[in-house]
């Protein structure tokens, strides 16, 4: 079981062809739903694979052997760490604008990501209630640099969210208040996030495309394609599924290698 229809399209190239079958819960509580119900009626050879978005930093996992979590954030970020980026880059990107840039494109993003990636973290935290739905990102992202401006993040999310009251100065301070060292971006940055900053990109700092040819849906589109089942082999979550095969044998999962 996955949590949305773009898991599925993914995972139906992932998974055996005929011994094992995806089923979209639609989203993570009720595929967590689902699995326990079935959990509890003792239904053999159920695994559901959702996003692990903060329940890793927050520390509430929720606890299952049948349930198993994105190495990242989201399935997004999966595809935007591996090298899916790279043929992305090498379909809509510029060679000379990608030189110039001078710097690590998939760095870059991470790093203006978390800024957005702590403030979605804090409306959950701290029940704001911000609705990051259809963002004007162009507003906060600088178009030649991806640099993210903080507050005009926060200025254009709290009108998104008519919550005009809202202290940004508390706000910034419950960020702040989230932030270690040792952290692992890839759990704060949303893939929906990056894409969107990379969408930018590549329409002036690392391309020269039309916003049309690359907007977000698309790249994610593309993004799914790229992604080859030899990449997936490398993750910590294609070694979860493997032990899980191994426990509840004869159920597979995965392809013969």
């Amino acid at each position: 079981m996955v949590e949305g229809d773009t898991d599925a399209r993914v995972w139906t190239n992932l998974v055996h062809s005929t011994k094992c079958r995806v089923e979209n819960a639609y989203n993570k509580d009720k595929a967590v739903q689902v699995l326990n119900i079935l959990e509890q009626g003792n239904f053999a050879g159920v695994l559901a694979v959702v996003d692990a978005d903060f329940d890793i930093l927050e520390g509430t996992v929720p606890l299952s052997p049948n349930l198993l979590f994105t190495d990242t954030h989201d399935l997004e970020t999966m595809l935007l760490k591996s090298p899916a980026l790279e043929k992305v880059l090498l379909e809509h990107g510029s060679e000379d604008k990608i030189k110039s840039f001078g710097k690590d494109i998939r760095q870059t993003l991470l790093e203006s990501a978390k800024i957005i990636g702590y403030l979605r973290w804090a409306s959950l935290k701290f029940d704001y209630c911000l609705k990051f739905e259809d963002l004007a990102f162009k507003k906060f992202v600088d178009d030649r640099t991806l640099i993210l401006n903080e507050s005009e993040l926060i200025k254009t999310v709290k009108n998104n969210s008519q919550k005009l009251g809202l202290d940004e100065t508390e706000v910034k301070a419950r960020m702040n208040s989230l932030k270690t060292n040792a952290q692992d971006m890839w759990y704060i940055c949303c893939g929906h996030d990056m894409i969107e900053i990379l969408s930018i990109a590549l329409c002036k700092a690392l391309g020269s495309c039309n916003s049309k040819t690359v907007e977000p849906n698309v790249l994610e589109q593309n993004l799914r394609l790229a992604y080859e089942s030899s990449y997936f082999c490398k993750t910590q979550l294609y070694a979860a599924i493997q032990q899980w095969e191994k426990n509840n044998q004869p159920f597979q999962v995965l392809p013969n290698s």
